[in-house]
């Protein structure tokens, strides 16, 4: 199957960080030819004039089947909205499991990503859903203390089991999930870490997202999380730890000297009111990668990474006083070439490049908060004027599974009418 996009900007996120004019070239699932004008005829050939391609975005931090759970903990303090998420955790079935993530799938989608990073139990059920919504999924498997879990048998050899099964299915990268050191004893975590060198596993925990956490830690162990993660020998470079906003610059250090990256989550943050702004200038400094996560939907809301990525650059730029932090260039880094590198995938996604995956996405050009359009100012567009009603066309691995803005995978109005049911089921017990 050969598809051609054809007369449109191309913002390739190539090492040049190249933005060309013409066509780009998709034969199954990598693209052969980017700019320029393709010769031959494609089996599809879409009309993209005036319009823009990305690359497709990547969250690396979600829990994607929690998206059936919006508005049943907001508002809360954050041992509260833990708590009741928990209780109602214990009650999941697969079915709403399921359920959650097509939906979730879908929003992401129908806002431009195309790579998701999880951390949720139950992953094989996940899988399964992801691969019918046609999104790729990293699956990270909950690892916490069997003490402390509502999964049945060790959540480490449960995880081990994920990974064996789903090594090698299309658009799924089963991984290692921490909840994180507060549930996560060194035991528990040094056997994460173990599973994810002895697999090549990418790996996703939650890091210093409250100073409440940090503080506890310090108390029980004499250090804070990341110096202890350290010391136990689980940081790692296919570490990626989600809102780290609670460091000292010696934590940043030692997270940049074992080669991690961190998935900032600046509207999770915001809206828990954990405090604490996720030191972006500081890990650049140290040689922490920097990606982006929306969290689950029942602590942002919302998958929008278009949103998402604006956000973590007006928070940072306000929180410092200082409008040169985090530029657009820099932002959209963030959510394509980094979050391909968070999560192991640089030499396949992130860029628009022939021989990588067609992780495409078209964006309406025409749309008036897009214009003026000009090769000066794409890029700033893309980082301060685009939303998700802008994506018309999302390719993922060279299957379209976004034309003209309806999902072509899944009956998402279908779907959608069965989530007020489920979530009655899930939050009104």
């Amino acid at each position: 199957m050969l598809t051609v996009f054809r007369d449109a900007w191309i913002v390739t996120q190539n090492a040049a960080r190249e933005v060309v004019r013409g066509d780009v070239a998709v034969e199954g699932e990598r693209i052969v030819q980017v700019g320029g004008k393709y010769n031959g005829t494609g089996d599809e050939e879409i009309d993209c004039s005036g319009d823009i391609i990305i690359p497709g975005l990547v969250n690396t931090h979600t829990h994607i089947a929690m998206s059936v759970m919006k508005g049943v903990v907001d508002d809360l303090s954050f041992d509260d909205f833990l708590a009741k998420v928990f209780k109602i955790d214990a009650d999941r079935t697969d079915a709403d499991l399921a359920l959650g993530t097509k939906i979730g799938a879908a929003e992401m989608m129908l806002s431009g990503t195309t790579t998701f990073m999880d951390l949720y139990y139950s992953e094989d059920v996940i899988a399964k859903a992801t691969q019918e919504a046609g999104i790729r999924g990293v699956l990270c498997w909950c690892c916490l203390d069997e003490d402390k879990t509502t999964q049945n048998g060790n959540p480490v050899k449960n995880c081990d089991r994920f990974i064996q099964r789903f090594s090698g299915e299309r658009k799924i990268v089963p991984g290692v999930g921490l909840q994180g050191v507060y549930v996560c004893g060194e035991e528990t975590c040094v056997q994460a870490k173990e599973l994810s060198d002895s697999t090549g596993a990418p790996m996703n925990f939650h890091l210093s997202e409250t100073r409440g956490e940090v503080n506890a830690h310090k108390r029980q162990t004499g250090k804070r999380p990341a110096e202890w993660l350290s010391s136990i020998g689980v940081l790692g470079p296919r570490g990626v730890a989600a809102h780290s906003a609670w460091l000292t610059m010696n934590e940043v250090r030692l997270m940049g000297e074992a080669g991690m990256s961190v998935s900032s989550c600046p509207c999770s943050n915001m809206k828990l009111a954990t405090g604490g702004v996720a030191p972006v200038p500081e890990f650049d400094r140290y040689g922490v990668n920097v990606s982006l996560g929306t969290d689950g939907s029942t602590t942002n809301n919302s998958l929008d990474m278009i949103g998402e990525m604006k956000t973590l650059g007006l928070l940072q730029k306000a929180s410092r006083w200082d409008p040169t932090v985090t530029p657009a260039q820099e932002l959209l880094d963030i959510v394509t070439v980094n979050g391909a590198k968070a999560v192991g995938m640089s030499d396949r996604i992130g860029s628009i490049e022939s021989g990588k995956y067609a992780d495409l996405v078209v964006l309406d050009g025409k749309a008036p908060n897009l214009r003026p359009l000009v090769p000066e100012n794409i890029i700033a567009n893309l980082a301060y004027s685009l939303n998700q009603a802008n994506v018309k066309t999302v390719m993922c691995q060279g299957d379209i599974v976004v034309r003209d803005r309806k999902v072509t995978t899944m009956d998402v109005p279908a779907l959608v009418g069965e989530s007020e049911e489920a979530w009655r089921k899930l939050c009104l017990r």
